[in-house]
């Protein structure tokens, strides 16, 4: 039950990126727009954590998923660049939107770090 109110966790803040990118654009990509649109997925790579989290928890300290996600660099790091983004916003919001590119790039690039450790098993 855990498992799938976490996923509901995560689909909440991913159904508000709509809303908060709109936003930004109405709003000529100002500040304000540009930090909420920061929290929102500052709040969704939280939720996908603990997401995460739910399922090693319902699988046990030797799940597969945890042994997969290992030390979670890309998790770790798309977490620290979203926090300093929200704070750039607010003093250059052209910087905040780079690094939020950024994320999204980081991103793009597959990560096989499951599909390796189903293999493995």
């Amino acid at each position: 039950m855990g498992v799938l109110w976490a996923n509901l966790h995560l689909l909440f803040w991913l159904s508000l990126v709509p809303f908060t990118t709109r936003w930004i654009g109405e709003n000529h990509y100002a500040a304000l727009p540009t930090a909420v649109y920061g929290v929102n997925l500052l709040l969704a790579a939280v939720a996908y954590w603990i997401l995460q989290q739910a399922i090693i928890s319902n699988e046990g300290k030797n799940s597969l998923l945890r042994k997969a996600i290992g030390r979670d660099l890309k998790g770790r790091l798309s977490l620290l660049l979203c926090s300093l983004a929200v704070l750039a916003a607010f003093a250059a919001p052209w910087l905040a939107q780079a690094v939020y590119v950024l994320v999204a790039l980081i991103w793009i690039i597959p990560d096989r770090r499951i599909e390796q450790a189903l293999l493995e098993e």
